[in-house]
């Protein structure tokens, strides 16, 4: 079977919408076009009832008790200030410490960074080589001030699936909330907010196959009842927690995609996760001095993050410009900086500027991998023919004990 260019290898960055979540959608624009919020008439009555069916969907699959414990907002950039930025006014009176890991997602230490502007006290716990964070840091963080803990399910970058079960268990007994911010793994690892003890958990449908630009976030209403303070304010929409129209189409959607995740998640990931191990492989068996970033047990199917060194990450994006991937050191802005995800796994510098993340998903194929790979494996070879410090490296030469002349 031929390939058709360009080739889509970047799923941790988005994904495309399923076709039949599409389909969905689509009466939802032309037909049944009403506003949610409108009582008094069947056009509102019909969108509510979609509205609701889709919280119904969404809750099924993260394990929810309710319906009612599903608020949707714009995403999971929303979800997560929501959930942080709510939860800090709220319980400002009881404590002003909150605790999170060093490779949370930027919506999650960005909101965290502007608490600490507000004058609160954030606690930034590293991980190990494998980007996992230890329960019993957790444990030893927390202190009689602490209102929140907030650790991801799955990393964008490394696809390492963090312990939530137990840290779950300790921010329980300590009786402190527990924020997941949990877009990059639902549908595709075990997630339960009653058997993780989660009280908040940020969801989106981009990252499943529905819709950008909608998320939800998952509130828990008894045992604990949460409380936060709302961010947006106006007609009082989702219970008072987030004002504004709702996007009816694209909630339809995200329902829609959150059934597909629950009914063919599991089925789905281990198809992908055999084809990224043989992405893997063919390029690990084809090229010396290759490194994967991250753990490979604990870790999204669909997620490769490699290093290539003696190859530039950019340089390489550039060689292999027909299949898109992301580079670690551009992840999260135009600047050429090492990513702060592979920093905090205590990664060299020559492993963080040399990495590629290849995310894999629904509709990645078998003849795409082995392209990608052939492809890869042929343009990593000759950029480093052209690299005086691989040829140094073959002659022997540690790199590392070479003392550079400083440049006039």
């Amino acid at each position: 079977m031929a390939v058709s260019l360009p080739i889509f290898m970047d799923y941790q960055s988005t994904t495309p919408v399923d076709p039949r979540v599409l389909s969905e959608m689509l009466p939802y624009f032309t037909q049944k076009f009403g506003n949610a919020a409108s009582r008094s008439h069947v056009f509102g009555w019909q969108a509510e009832e979609a509205v609701e069916f889709a919280r119904e969907q969404i809750a099924t699959l993260i394990g929810a008790s309710s319906a009612k414990d599903i608020i949707f907002t714009s995403g999971a950039t929303e979800s997560d200030n929501l959930a942080i930025k709510g939860v800090a006014d709220f319980y400002k009176d009881k404590g002003d410490h909150v605790i999170t890991t060093a490779t949370e997602h930027k919506a999650v230490l960005d909101t965290c960074k502007r608490l600490e502007k507000d004058g609160f006290r954030v606690t930034y716990l590293g991980v190990d080589r494998d980007g996992l964070v230890d329960p019993d840091d957790i444990k030893k963080a927390i202190t009689s001030k602490t209102i929140l803990v907030s650790v991801m399910l799955a990393n964008n970058e490394i696809g390492t699936v963090q312990p939530l079960e137990p840290i779950g268990k300790i921010t329980r007994e300590r009786n402190v909330l527990f924020h997941t911010d949990a877009v990059q793994g639902i549908g595709k690892v075990d997630f339960d907010v009653q058997k993780m003890n989660v009280d908040l958990a940020s969801i989106t449908a981009h990252k499943m196959y529905g819709p950008k630009g909608v998320g939800a976030l998952f509130i828990r209403r008894s045992k604990p009842r949460v409380r936060l303070v709302s961010q947006i304010d106006g007609g009082g929409h989702e219970r008072g927690m987030r004002s504004g129209t709702l996007n009816v189409p694209s909630i339809v959607g995200f329902g829609k995609a959150a059934e597909i995740m629950r009914l063919e998640g599991k089925e789905e990931s281990k198809r992908i996760h055999a084809l990224r191990e043989r992405l893997r492989t063919k390029i690990a068996s084809a090229l010396e001095e290759v490194y994967v970033n991250g753990s490979l047990e604990h870790r999204l199917a669909g997620n490769l993050n490699m290093s290539f060194h003696f190859v530039e990450g950019e340089a390489l994006m550039m060689a292999i410009k027909n299949v898109a991937v992301s580079s670690g050191s551009a992840c999260t802005s135009a600047s050429l900086e090492p990513s702060y995800v592979l920093r905090a796994i205590g990664a060299p510098d020559e492993t963080a500027h040399s990495s590629i993340r290849f995310g894999l998903g629904r509709f990645t194929t078998k003849e795409e991998v082995d392209y990608v790979a052939d492809l890869v494996i042929r343009k990593v070879k000759h950029l480093r023919d052209m690299s005086p410090l691989y040829e140094m490296h073959k002659e022997g030469i540690d790199l590392k004990s070479v003392a550079w002349a400083p440049q006039h």
